[in-house]
């Protein structure tokens, strides 16, 4: 009675939660990457002391993390999004990590490895830093990062939900989904483990409905086995969990297959509005429907007449979905499905072979960046309220312009950003430029003078010394402007300028020039 428990409550995804380098499945390069990284640190302080792993949830980033610390004798230190991740916290914790070594640096763990002395610092959904609760997390991080003298590894689903200030210190790799045959063998083994024979085509089957999620697959696999010392291809079907189509599987049907009913069944399954999958086909049709002829040679006028007919067809389901927009009648939805599944495949003149990769719609990465920036301009127009008393509209459409146009000139850049506390990524808005370039990072630098001093109150482990504090208090005094003074001194600045122009274009009258004598 008691192991049937334990069988049933054990999560066999933790289980069987990868131990050493060898048992990491798939991404060998970015494993591999990863290792190089870490192999840095054992030199000395690298020049990125921060890595991003990326990529969809399932596929072994947390894993590798745990991994890398323990192949390499690093103790493990973790933040996840249970955490409360405010600045405070994250240099309480992070921080504090992140300036020492371990005291245990000597001792000899139970598989006989030496410690060696470093900490690797993990904060897990990087790119979940939101809202209050979070509030300087991101700065906080940031600032952790260029102090640390111990390897830092941040763990994101979406690369781009994390600052560009953190990613231009760290080392990106980018993990991928792992590929159904590399599935097979792993899960297989678990079976052979927990005394359960599995028929081939079941594990299969189990592996292709997981769509490269190692942590999915061993879920179906334990939720198909309870109770059971066999399964059988049919018990997929009854037992196992519902798992839906990808997208990308509905996609290859849409743009491949020759059954319409398939199709529709597969885009029914999705996660996916028809909204959002009428971007998707929009982004791929031409894509899948490329220039060239039945010999692979490109169309002279360079237009795909099935490109042209399926944009037609996705008029008319647009036609549909703008009638849900502006009166809300959703069974119209079934009809802009019908249009943009069936269409694309019914106009298709040829067959089009061999493997083109799916991309996800552009217009969601604008609409990312266009996010990015709109929050971005609301933590400065906050930090600008705050300064000026005024209201958040105000700092918005009024203040922030006005900061833009004075910051042209360095000097009052440098005092804006230092009176403010902006940090880098804050700074790239304000001064118009595209990413964190050497001007941004020298006025950064420069700014932290006036910051450091305006600040009520140091932490524990990033206190400076006496003689330090006397000369950015100095350096802050001697820079610190209001608003009001730096508008006033542009003021009398381009005065002046205007009054020396005027006057070196006047000739006065009782000077004579050379040619007058």
């Amino acid at each position: 009675m008691s192991s049937e428990i334990v069988m049933q409550t054990t999560d066999w995804a933790e289980k069987y939660r990868p131990k050493t380098f060898k048992d990491l499945i798939g991404n060998k390069k970015a494993i591999h990457e990863l290792r190089l990284w870490a192999e840095e640190w054992e030199k000395g302080v690298p020049e990125k002391k921060a890595v991003i792993l990326s990529g969809t949830a399932g596929i072994g980033k947390t894993s590798s993390a745990a991994v890398l610390a323990s192949e390499m004798g690093w103790e493990y230190i973790e933040m996840n999004a249970g955490d409360q991740r405010t600045a405070d916290v994250i240099e309480r914790i992070a921080g504090a990590a992140s300036k020492t070594t371990t005291l245990f640096s000597h001792e000899v763990d139970e598989e006989g490895k030496k410690s060696s002395g470093r900490r690797l610092i993990v904060l897990d959904e990087a790119d979940n830093l939101h809202g209050t609760y979070d509030k300087g997390g991101s700065k906080a991080i940031a600032d952790v990062i260029d102090k640390t003298t111990q390897p830092i590894l941040l763990i994101a689903n979406d690369v781009y939900g994390i600052t560009q200030t953190i990613r231009s210190k760290s080392l990106e790799i980018e993990f991928s989904r792992i590929q159904t045959r590399s599935l097979v063998p792993v899960l297989q083994k678990i079976c052979q483990n927990e005394g359960v024979a599995a028929d081939e085509k079941a594990v299969l089957k189990i592996a292709e409905n997981a769509g490269g999620d190692l942590r999915s697959a061993i879920n179906d696999l334990q939720a198909v086995s309870v109770g059971k010392t066999e399964i059988l291809e049919s018990d997929i079907v009854v037992s196992g969990r519902d798992v839906k189509e990808t997208i990308f599987k509905a996609l290859v049907k849409v743009f491949k297959g020759h059954n319409r009913r398939e199709a529709l069944d597969a885009v029914q399954t999705l996660d996916e509005t028809p909204e959002d999958l009428i971007l998707w086909i929009d982004e791929n049709l031409p894509i899948q429907f490329p220039n060239q002829d039945e010999k692979g040679k490109p169309i002279e006028d360079g237009v795909n007449p099935d490109v042209a007919k399926g944009y037609e067809v996705l008029s008319k389901a647009d036609l549909y979905l703008g009638r849900v927009r502006r009166r809300q009648t959703y069974r119209m939805w079934r009809y802009a499905s019908f249009m943009m599944t069936a269409g694309p495949m019914s106009v298709r003149s040829k067959e089009y072979s061999g493997f083109i990769k799916y991309t996800s719609p552009t217009r969601w990465k604008r609409m990312r960046q266009s996010r990015s920036v709109r929050n971005m301009r609301d933590n400065i127009a906050v930090k600008i309220s705050a300064r000026h008393n005024k209201s958040m509209r105000v700092s918005r459409n009024e203040i922030i312009p006005y900061y833009r146009r004075l910051m042209e000139n360095e000097d009052y850049a440098i005092a804006l950003a230092g009176e403010s506390d902006f940090d880098m990524d804050e700074l790239v808005y304000l001064l118009k430029a595209k990413s964190a370039t050497k001007k941004v990072q020298s006025v950064y630098e420069k700014s932290r003078f006036i910051a450091a001093a305006k600040r009520p109150a140091e932490t524990e482990f990033f206190r400076a010394p006496e003689s330090e504090k006397r000369s950015t208090t100095a350096a802050a005094d001697k820079n610190q402007l209001t608003l009001e003074e730096i508008a006033k001194k542009s003021e009398e600045k381009k005065a002046e300028e205007e009054r020396v122009a005027a006057k070196t274009e006047e000739k006065p009258k009782n000077q004579k020039s050379l040619f007058d004598f």
